[in-house]
Protein backbone atom coordinates (compact mmCIF):
# COMPACT_ATOMS: atom_id res chain seq x y z
CA UNK A 1 0.00 0.00 0.00
CA UNK A 2 1.12 3.43 -1.38
CA UNK A 3 1.42 5.97 2.01
CA UNK A 4 3.17 9.50 1.91
CA UNK A 5 4.41 10.35 4.98
CA UNK A 6 5.57 14.37 6.34
CA UNK A 7 8.84 13.64 7.78
CA UNK A 8 9.81 16.61 8.15
CA UNK A 9 9.41 20.69 7.40
CA UNK A 10 9.01 20.19 3.63
CA UNK A 11 9.47 16.88 2.97
CA UNK A 12 6.93 14.22 2.03
CA UNK A 13 8.56 11.11 1.82
CA UNK A 14 6.40 7.90 0.22
CA UNK A 15 6.12 4.19 1.52
CA UNK A 16 4.92 1.43 0.15
CA UNK A 17 3.79 -0.70 3.17
CA UNK A 18 2.20 -3.62 4.92
CA UNK A 19 -1.33 -3.56 5.25
CA UNK A 20 -3.89 -5.97 7.28
CA UNK A 21 -7.31 -5.46 7.09
CA UNK A 22 -8.38 -6.45 10.48
CA UNK A 23 -11.49 -5.08 10.90
CA UNK A 24 -13.41 -4.70 14.42
CA UNK A 25 -16.98 -5.41 14.29
CA UNK A 26 -17.89 -1.86 14.48
CA UNK A 27 -15.61 -1.05 11.28
CA UNK A 28 -15.57 -0.21 7.63
CA UNK A 29 -12.47 -0.34 5.43
CA UNK A 30 -12.56 2.30 2.63
CA UNK A 31 -10.09 2.91 -0.44
CA UNK A 32 -9.37 6.74 -0.14
CA UNK A 33 -10.27 8.72 -3.47
CA UNK A 34 -9.20 12.26 -2.84
CA UNK A 35 -7.68 14.58 0.24
CA UNK A 36 -8.08 18.24 0.49
CA UNK A 37 -5.06 20.25 0.91
CA UNK A 38 -6.28 23.03 3.83
CA UNK A 39 -4.16 25.85 5.21
CA UNK A 40 -3.87 23.72 8.80
CA UNK A 41 -1.84 21.19 6.22
CA UNK A 42 0.56 24.31 4.67
CA UNK A 43 1.14 25.04 8.30
CA UNK A 44 2.39 21.59 9.56
CA UNK A 45 4.28 21.36 6.06
CA UNK A 46 6.07 24.30 6.87
CA UNK A 47 6.85 22.59 10.32
CA UNK A 48 5.16 25.80 11.50
CA UNK A 49 1.59 23.93 13.27
CA UNK A 50 1.21 24.54 16.61
CA UNK A 51 0.36 21.18 17.64
CA UNK A 52 1.58 18.93 15.32
CA UNK A 53 4.51 16.75 16.00
CA UNK A 54 6.54 15.54 12.77
CA UNK A 55 6.90 12.44 10.98
CA UNK A 56 3.03 12.35 10.65
CA UNK A 57 0.78 11.07 7.74
CA UNK A 58 -0.91 14.01 6.89
CA UNK A 59 -4.92 13.94 5.02
CA UNK A 60 -7.90 14.39 7.29
CA UNK A 61 -10.69 15.95 4.63
CA UNK A 62 -11.02 12.96 1.91
CA UNK A 63 -13.58 11.16 0.32
CA UNK A 64 -13.21 6.93 -0.08
CA UNK A 65 -15.59 3.99 -1.24
CA UNK A 66 -16.28 1.62 1.19
CA UNK A 67 -14.92 -1.95 0.78
CA UNK A 68 -15.68 -4.24 3.43
CA UNK A 69 -17.91 -3.50 6.48
CA UNK A 70 -17.20 -5.24 10.04
CA UNK A 71 -19.84 -7.49 11.34
CA UNK A 72 -22.05 -5.37 13.17
CA UNK A 73 -22.18 -2.19 10.67
CA UNK A 74 -25.78 -1.38 9.40
CA UNK A 75 -25.57 1.43 7.94
CA UNK A 76 -22.54 1.03 5.03
CA UNK A 77 -22.55 -1.47 2.70
CA UNK A 78 -19.54 -2.21 -0.53
CA UNK A 79 -19.99 0.66 -2.70
CA UNK A 80 -20.39 3.67 -0.71
CA UNK A 81 -19.01 6.97 -1.23
CA UNK A 82 -18.06 8.06 2.13
CA UNK A 83 -15.96 10.52 4.36
CA UNK A 84 -15.25 10.44 7.84
CA UNK A 85 -14.66 13.05 11.01
CA UNK A 86 -11.01 12.54 11.44
CA UNK A 87 -11.54 13.45 16.03
CA UNK A 88 -10.59 10.77 18.29
CA UNK A 89 -11.51 11.73 21.61
CA UNK A 90 -11.48 10.33 25.05
CA UNK A 91 -15.57 9.92 25.65
CA UNK A 92 -14.20 10.48 29.62
CA UNK A 93 -13.64 14.24 29.97
CA UNK A 94 -16.23 16.95 31.19
CA UNK A 95 -16.21 18.21 27.49
CA UNK A 96 -16.61 15.38 26.06
CA UNK A 97 -19.50 14.54 28.58
CA UNK A 98 -21.59 17.55 28.51
CA UNK A 99 -21.23 16.89 24.14
CA UNK A 100 -18.64 19.62 23.45
CA UNK A 101 -16.50 16.39 22.02
CA UNK A 102 -14.84 18.86 19.41
CA UNK A 103 -12.55 19.95 22.53
CA UNK A 104 -12.22 17.40 24.19
CA UNK A 105 -9.46 17.25 26.81
CA UNK A 106 -7.24 13.89 24.99
CA UNK A 107 -8.79 15.62 21.92
CA UNK A 108 -6.26 13.86 18.83
CA UNK A 109 -6.39 14.67 14.89
CA UNK A 110 -5.86 12.31 12.21
CA UNK A 111 -3.69 14.08 10.31
CA UNK A 112 -2.03 16.08 13.23
CA UNK A 113 -1.75 14.29 16.18
CA UNK A 114 -2.47 10.64 14.75
CA UNK A 115 -2.34 9.49 11.15
CA UNK A 116 -4.19 10.82 8.25
CA UNK A 117 -5.19 9.39 5.17
CA UNK A 118 -2.74 10.01 2.75
CA UNK A 119 -2.59 6.34 1.73
CA UNK A 120 -4.60 3.89 -0.39
CA UNK A 121 -6.83 2.31 2.69
CA UNK A 122 -7.53 3.21 5.76
CA UNK A 123 -10.35 1.61 8.61
CA UNK A 124 -12.74 3.99 10.54
CA UNK A 125 -15.48 3.08 12.83
CA UNK A 126 -19.03 3.28 11.80
CA UNK A 127 -20.11 6.32 14.06
CA UNK A 128 -17.35 8.64 12.43
CA UNK A 129 -18.15 8.19 8.59
CA UNK A 130 -21.03 9.69 6.45
CA UNK A 131 -22.25 8.09 3.61
CA UNK A 132 -22.92 10.55 0.51
CA UNK A 133 -25.57 10.16 -1.90
CA UNK A 134 -26.51 11.02 -4.97
CA UNK A 135 -24.04 12.47 -8.08
CA UNK A 136 -22.13 14.09 -5.49
CA UNK A 137 -18.86 13.76 -7.10
CA UNK A 138 -15.68 12.26 -5.00
CA UNK A 139 -13.81 15.39 -5.55
CA UNK A 140 -16.73 17.66 -3.44
CA UNK A 141 -17.34 14.90 -0.86
CA UNK A 142 -13.46 15.43 0.23
CA UNK A 143 -14.08 19.23 0.76
CA UNK A 144 -17.24 17.83 3.12
CA UNK A 145 -14.42 18.54 6.17
CA UNK A 146 -13.99 21.93 5.47
CA UNK A 147 -17.64 22.47 4.79
CA UNK A 148 -18.26 21.42 8.30
CA UNK A 149 -15.89 23.72 9.67
CA UNK A 150 -18.63 26.72 8.34
CA UNK A 151 -21.64 24.59 9.54
CA UNK A 152 -20.10 24.73 12.94
CA UNK A 153 -18.88 28.37 13.05
CA UNK A 154 -21.96 29.42 11.85
CA UNK A 155 -24.01 27.90 14.34
CA UNK A 156 -22.36 29.65 17.60
CA UNK A 157 -23.91 32.75 16.23
CA UNK A 158 -27.07 33.40 18.07
CA UNK A 159 -30.29 35.56 16.27
CA UNK A 160 -27.74 35.47 12.69
CA UNK A 161 -31.03 36.70 10.73
CA UNK A 162 -30.38 40.12 12.77
CA UNK A 163 -26.17 40.42 12.76
CA UNK A 164 -24.66 42.00 9.61
CA UNK A 165 -20.87 39.65 9.88
CA UNK A 166 -17.74 40.43 8.64
CA UNK A 167 -15.22 37.87 7.93
CA UNK A 168 -11.82 38.34 7.33
CA UNK A 169 -9.84 36.25 4.79
CA UNK A 170 -11.07 34.89 1.47
CA UNK A 171 -8.91 31.20 2.09
CA UNK A 172 -11.40 27.89 1.45
CA UNK A 173 -12.63 28.60 5.43
CA UNK A 174 -13.44 31.80 5.20
CA UNK A 175 -15.45 31.60 1.97
CA UNK A 176 -17.52 28.23 3.29
CA UNK A 177 -18.34 30.53 6.17
CA UNK A 178 -19.75 33.20 3.70
CA UNK A 179 -21.59 30.45 2.25
CA UNK A 180 -23.21 29.15 5.27
CA UNK A 181 -24.11 32.25 6.88
CA UNK A 182 -25.72 33.26 3.57
CA UNK A 183 -28.00 30.54 3.65
CA UNK A 184 -28.54 30.74 7.45
CA UNK A 185 -29.96 33.71 6.63
CA UNK A 186 -27.44 36.80 7.72
CA UNK A 187 -28.27 40.03 7.81
CA UNK A 188 -25.66 41.38 5.65
CA UNK A 189 -22.66 39.38 4.87
CA UNK A 190 -18.43 41.16 4.49
CA UNK A 191 -15.35 39.64 3.28
CA UNK A 192 -11.99 40.79 3.25
CA UNK A 193 -8.88 39.80 1.80
CA UNK A 194 -5.46 41.06 0.13
CA UNK A 195 -6.25 38.79 -2.58
CA UNK A 196 -8.58 39.83 -5.44
CA UNK A 197 -8.65 36.02 -7.10
CA UNK A 198 -10.17 34.85 -3.62
CA UNK A 199 -12.64 38.12 -3.65
CA UNK A 200 -13.55 37.46 -7.16
CA UNK A 201 -14.31 33.79 -6.27
CA UNK A 202 -16.76 34.97 -3.82
CA UNK A 203 -18.62 37.36 -6.30
CA UNK A 204 -19.01 34.17 -8.37
CA UNK A 205 -20.94 32.27 -5.44
CA UNK A 206 -23.15 35.20 -4.86
CA UNK A 207 -21.63 37.05 -2.01
CA UNK A 208 -20.99 40.69 -3.17
CA UNK A 209 -20.19 42.50 -0.42
CA UNK A 210 -16.28 42.18 -0.10
CA UNK A 211 -12.89 44.70 0.86
CA UNK A 212 -10.11 44.56 -1.36
CA UNK A 213 -7.50 45.39 1.68
CA UNK A 214 -4.73 46.10 -1.31
CA UNK A 215 -7.24 48.83 -2.37
CA UNK A 216 -8.62 50.14 0.73
CA UNK A 217 -8.24 49.93 4.26
CA UNK A 218 -10.67 47.58 6.54
CA UNK A 219 -11.74 50.47 8.77
CA UNK A 220 -12.98 52.47 5.11
CA UNK A 221 -14.34 49.34 3.51
CA UNK A 222 -16.47 48.19 6.63
CA UNK A 223 -18.05 52.18 6.30
CA UNK A 224 -18.36 52.18 2.69
CA UNK A 225 -20.42 48.59 2.71
CA UNK A 226 -22.53 48.75 5.90
CA UNK A 227 -22.16 52.99 7.04
CA UNK A 228 -24.00 53.60 10.53
CA UNK A 229 -25.11 49.55 10.64
CA UNK A 230 -21.57 48.13 11.28
CA UNK A 231 -21.12 44.51 12.18
CA UNK A 232 -21.84 42.65 15.44
CA UNK A 233 -19.99 39.63 14.71
CA UNK A 234 -16.77 39.08 13.27
CA UNK A 235 -14.73 36.14 12.31
CA UNK A 236 -11.02 35.52 12.43
CA UNK A 237 -10.42 33.03 9.35
CA UNK A 238 -6.97 33.87 8.13
CA UNK A 239 -4.38 33.47 11.63
CA UNK A 240 -2.98 36.47 11.17
CA UNK A 241 -2.84 39.72 13.89
CA UNK A 242 -3.64 42.36 11.94
CA UNK A 243 -6.99 40.36 10.67
CA UNK A 244 -7.49 39.97 14.36
CA UNK A 245 -6.29 43.87 15.40
CA UNK A 246 -9.42 44.64 12.76
CA UNK A 247 -12.37 42.83 13.71
CA UNK A 248 -11.53 43.81 17.13
CA UNK A 249 -10.88 47.70 16.79
CA UNK A 250 -13.81 48.10 14.85
CA UNK A 251 -16.90 45.29 15.83
CA UNK A 252 -20.00 46.85 17.17
CA UNK A 253 -19.73 47.73 21.39
CA UNK A 254 -21.11 44.40 22.95
CA UNK A 255 -20.49 42.37 19.69
CA UNK A 256 -18.66 39.25 19.35
CA UNK A 257 -15.21 38.38 17.22
CA UNK A 258 -15.19 34.35 16.59
CA UNK A 259 -11.44 32.86 16.04
CA UNK A 260 -11.45 29.99 13.69
CA UNK A 261 -7.62 30.73 11.68
CA UNK A 262 -4.47 28.97 13.31
CA UNK A 263 -2.12 30.99 14.02
CA UNK A 264 1.67 29.78 13.59
CA UNK A 265 2.81 32.91 16.20
CA UNK A 266 0.33 33.27 19.16
CA UNK A 267 -1.20 36.67 18.80
CA UNK A 268 -1.79 39.63 20.83
CA UNK A 269 -5.16 40.49 21.89
CA UNK A 270 -6.43 44.23 22.54
CA UNK A 271 -7.77 43.45 25.91
CA UNK A 272 -8.31 47.46 26.19
CA UNK A 273 -10.90 47.06 24.03
CA UNK A 274 -12.53 43.60 25.00
CA UNK A 275 -12.88 45.25 28.11
CA UNK A 276 -14.11 48.48 27.56
CA UNK A 277 -16.33 47.84 24.78
CA UNK A 278 -17.92 44.28 26.30
CA UNK A 279 -16.60 42.53 23.57
CA UNK A 280 -16.63 38.41 23.37
CA UNK A 281 -13.54 36.47 21.98
CA UNK A 282 -14.72 33.27 21.29
CA UNK A 283 -13.08 30.26 19.78
CA UNK A 284 -14.67 27.98 16.92
CA UNK A 285 -12.97 24.24 17.31
CA UNK A 286 -13.48 22.07 13.98
CA UNK A 287 -16.78 20.60 13.76
CA UNK A 288 -19.38 17.75 15.72
CA UNK A 289 -21.73 15.18 14.16
CA UNK A 290 -24.73 17.34 13.44
CA UNK A 291 -22.07 20.08 11.72
CA UNK A 292 -21.31 17.18 8.97
CA UNK A 293 -24.78 16.26 8.83
CA UNK A 294 -25.93 19.65 7.82
CA UNK A 295 -22.79 20.38 5.56
CA UNK A 296 -23.92 17.48 3.65
CA UNK A 297 -27.69 18.46 3.28
CA UNK A 298 -26.39 21.87 2.27
CA UNK A 299 -24.30 20.43 -0.09
CA UNK A 300 -26.76 17.85 -1.70
CA UNK A 301 -29.69 21.28 -1.56
CA UNK A 302 -26.75 23.27 -3.66
CA UNK A 303 -27.19 25.45 -0.68
CA UNK A 304 -23.54 25.67 -1.03
CA UNK A 305 -20.99 25.12 -3.60
CA UNK A 306 -17.75 23.48 -2.92
CA UNK A 307 -17.09 22.18 -6.55
CA UNK A 308 -16.04 25.77 -8.03
CA UNK A 309 -13.76 26.22 -5.26
CA UNK A 310 -11.55 23.64 -6.54
CA UNK A 311 -8.54 25.29 -8.72
CA UNK A 312 -6.11 22.87 -8.92
CA UNK A 313 -5.61 18.76 -8.77
CA UNK A 314 -2.25 16.66 -8.18
CA UNK A 315 -1.36 13.33 -8.08
CA UNK A 316 -0.63 11.35 -4.96
CA UNK A 317 3.06 10.96 -6.27
CA UNK A 318 3.15 15.14 -6.98
CA UNK A 319 2.21 15.71 -3.00
CA UNK A 320 5.02 17.68 -2.73
CA UNK A 321 4.55 19.43 -6.00
CA UNK A 322 1.13 20.64 -5.00
CA UNK A 323 2.61 21.93 -1.48
CA UNK A 324 4.80 24.33 -3.23
CA UNK A 325 2.62 25.47 -6.13
CA UNK A 326 -0.07 26.51 -3.11
CA UNK A 327 2.97 28.11 -1.64
CA UNK A 328 4.24 29.84 -4.74
CA UNK A 329 1.14 30.44 -6.54
CA UNK A 330 -1.51 32.05 -3.81
CA UNK A 331 -3.21 34.74 -6.40
CA UNK A 332 -4.35 31.69 -8.49
CA UNK A 333 -4.71 28.82 -6.04
CA UNK A 334 -8.08 28.62 -3.51
CA UNK A 335 -8.37 24.88 -2.86
CA UNK A 336 -6.30 21.78 -4.22
CA UNK A 337 -7.37 18.14 -4.70
CA UNK A 338 -4.60 15.38 -3.89
CA UNK A 339 -6.01 12.19 -6.78
CA UNK A 340 -4.99 9.24 -4.77
CA UNK A 341 -7.12 6.51 -6.43
CA UNK A 342 -9.00 7.24 -9.71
Amino acid sequence: MKQAVLQSAEEIIFHDVDFIADLARNEILVHIKRIGVCGSDIHAYKGKHPFTPLPVVQGHEYSAEVINVGSSVSKFKKGDKVTGRPQLTCGMCNPCKSGKYNVCQELKVQGFQAPGVAQDYFILPEDRAYKINGQVSFDEIALIEPAAVGAHCTSLIEDIHAKNIVISGAGPIGILIAQFAKAKGAKRIVVSDFNPFRLEMLHKLGITDTINLREESFGNGVRRILGDDGFQVGIEAVGHQAALDDLVAHVEKGGEVIIVGVYEEFPRVNMGFVGEYELTLKGSMMYKHEDYEEAIEFLNTNKINVKDMITHTFEFSDYNKAYKYINDNPNETLKVIINVND
